[in-house]
């Protein structure tokens, strides 16, 4: 079995040609439209009308077999194939006809790319295209790092595409509704314009291949043989990028391009090197937790057969075995015996697996390799048990969630007191939640995320803290007088002790210090006090009154009161932010980031990127909270962004006082 993936961006028509592919070959027997029957078959997808997940499937094509591996296109949604798209044997990325949109297949082009997939474009919807071809093929190749190879020449009446010819096998077909295409005459117009497009595609091929460059320059014609393997060979190794035309809703194309990857799918081998795997084994694309089924592990076995029961072997060194195997068609298991080597199946009771682990059959533990980087959360909402009896399922509820989900982050916040859910997007997040309330019926409050604020002061003070009581038998007594000052913005907070005569014991000098400490945890404006020193310089004691408990005190109502004249002032913390977007949006993201209080600090080209920009800013942490959605909004949902904690900055006028009200 050989695997394709279906990738590109959200709209595309993927998974409406998964299900053409799947009418194509008498798997379906509905042409595709309406409520999907295999693909896009949880609620949540229906909802939504697109993709929010891997979409499995397999089909049965002139005696051989494939799987397809149908992946969300919204980028919200792109780590779901993180992991699952280094073990295909051939991404096919969809596009739509339109020149506009070219730069939408950027971001996948790119992952393709750094883990060395073979790809191939469909070009979708041809039945809607207008314009030239030549013009559309001139916007796609700048996204793509290697050439595009046109396999086929759209034949045009007016301004409506009706069929094709094949370059390769210099034969024209036209489209028939419901019927494959049908084979025509090449009229002597069209003849003339395929052989300008034929060679134009040979020069392209003969850039990697000397003895077909050869042959150009002697005006030798080379022999289908000689072009159908440099065809096959270019795409396998990578060097190029050959484009395919058609439409899935219809059914235009799709047996042609089946054909052809029939011939041109790289084997599973190619796929087991890429990803380390000498032996027998499987490597795992996701997780899922299937109610009463437990934990499912969807995985592709790769080198050897794999029976259910088997013995495995996991990256940890662990022992495990197959507890189910399951073909996957959609949303429907069918449990089988064994699973073929190539094979795209669920595996049941594998508690301890993830997406991207190697489990082996040999024997001998197999490291994974990560494919992708850790996509960093881009959007968080704060959550919490509605009734707090549901603490506990929620808490393992959301563990699960952001198990199956490699973009989904858990992160507890104990200064703030929130549990946050983060995530690649707003739509990323409420997604989880819908699914945390149907699969797992909890359901959770939310709120916006807190932001830190710290308060510091203007002026120093020396200030004197008495701690006296008197309760019947021993009594408690501190007395301590201290000096503050502020210090330079970032340098936290400095005791010091300057004291002489021994008018603090010793031993009672760091609970001077902890009840500092506990005096600046809320200062007069409701925050954490920061960036001033502290300097202990006087004090007295009692023989027998005097303890730790009460210089604790004493140390705590010296900061208490002498805050209240040192002159409070807010901060708030500023986060560096890297804006990654198209070149095109410079200017709207800049008035973005300016609008929300961000300082530019520049900005120029993203490396490796062509046509994009990285951009450079300071903002406050108070403003990102849903600046991805305006950040997506403005770039057609590419643009992305990095940001990490840099320093705090005075807060003045009405935002501060709004602040220290609330905090009040």
């Amino acid at each position: 079995m050989r695997t394709l993936a279906l990738v590109g961006p959200t709209g595309a028509g993927k998974t409406t040609l998964l299900e053409s592919m799947l009418l194509a070959v008498g798997a379906i027997d509905r042409r595709p439209g309406g409520e999907k029957q295999v693909g896009d078959s949880s609620p949540e997808a229906r909802v939504r009308g697109h993709s929010v997940e891997l979409n499995l499937a397999s089909f049965e094509f002139m005696g051989e077999r494939y799987a397809v591996v149908d992946c969300p296109g919204s980028v919200e949604f792109a780590a779901e194939a993180d992991a699952a798209l280094a073990a295909v044997d051939l991404a096919l990325i969809v596009a739509e006809p339109d020149p506009g949109k070219a730069a939408l297949l950027q971001p996948v082009l790119q992952d393709l790319e750094r883990l060395g997939v073979p790809r191939a474009l469909f070009i979708n919807k041809m039945d809607q295209a207008r314009g030239p071809i030549d013009d559309l093929l001139a916007a796609l190749a700048p996204v793509s790092a290697k050439p595009l190879v046109a396999r086929q020449l759209p034949i045009l009446e007016g301004e409506k595409v009706t069929g094709f010819v094949d370059l390769a096998l210099e034969r024209a077909f036209v489209y028939r509704n419901g019927r494959p295409s049908e084979r025509i005459e090449l009229t002597p117009d069209l003849a003339a314009v395929e052989a300008d497009a034929r060679f134009h595609m040979l020069e392209q091929l003969a850039d990697f291949d000397d003895e077909l460059m050869e042959q150009l320059l002697t005006d030798v014609t080379p022999s289908r043989d000689l072009v159908f393997a440099d065809l096959v060979s270019e795409m396998n190794q990578g060097l190029i990028v050959p484009v395919f035309f058609g439409s899935a809703q219809n059914g235009f194309g799709i047996r042609r391009l089946l054909k052809a990857l029939r011939h041109e799918t790289p084997t599973p081998e190619h796929a087991a090197a890429r990803l380390g795997l000498a032996g027998p084994g499987a490597y795992v694309m996701k997780t899922s937790y299937a109610g009463q089924a437990g934990k499912l592990a969807y995985a592709r076995v790769l080198g050897a057969r794999m029976a259910d029961g088997a013995d495995l072997t996991l990256p940890s060194g662990d022992r495990g075995r197959v507890g189910g195997l399951f073909a996957v068609q959609g949303s429907a298991l069918k449990k089988i015996a064994a699973a073929e080597a190539g094979d795209l199946v669920a595996i049941g009771k594998l508690e301890q697996v993830a997406a991207g682990d190697v489990i082996s059959l040999n024997g001998r533990p197999v490291e994974s390799r990560s494919f992708a980087p850790r996509r960093p959360p881009l959007y968080a909402i704060g959550v919490a048990a509605t009734n707090r009896q549901d603490d506990v399922r929620v808490s393992g509820a959301l563990a699960k969630l952001v198990e199956e989900d490699p973009g989904l982050e858990l992160v507890h916040d104990p200064e703030m007191g929130q549990v946050l859910l983060a995530g690649q997007g707003e739509g990323h997040v409420r997604l989880a939640l819908d699914r945390l309330k149907r699969r797992f019926g909890v359901e959770v409050a939310t709120e916006k995320p807190r932001t830190p604020y710290r308060e510091t002061i203007q002026k120093g003070v020396t200030q004197r803290g008495r701690h006296k009581k008197q309760t019947g038998g021993h009594g408690q007594f501190g007395d301590v007088t201290v000096e503050i000052r502020p210090l330079d913005r970032g340098s936290g907070f400095t005791f010091t002790p300057k004291i002489a005569g021994g008018v603090v014991p010793k031993q009672w000098i760091p609970a001077v210090e902890q009840g500092a400490r506990d005096g600046l945890s809320r200062g007069p404006l409701g925050f954490p006090v920061v960036d001033l020193e502290v300097t202990l310089i006087d004090g007295s004691h009692h023989s027998v009154d005097s303890s730790e408990m009460a210089f604790r005190a004493a140390g705590r109502l010296a900061i208490e009161e002498g805050l209240r004249g040192c002159g409070s002032v807010l901060l708030e913390p500023i986060e560096k932010l890297v804006v990654f977007a198209p070149s095109s949006s410079l200017s709207n993201i800049t008035s973005a980031l300016s609008s929300r209080r961000g300082q530019i600090l520049g900005f120029g080209p993203r490396e490796g990127w062509p046509g994009w920009e990285r951009i450079e800013a300071y903002l406050p942490q108070s403003e990102r909270h849903d600046l991805i959605a305006e950040i997506r909004s403005i770039t057609q949902g590419l643009g992305t962004f990095e940001s990490d904690f840099d320093h705090m900055a005075e807060l003045t006028g009405r935002l501060a006082e709004e602040v220290t009200h609330r905090s009040a």
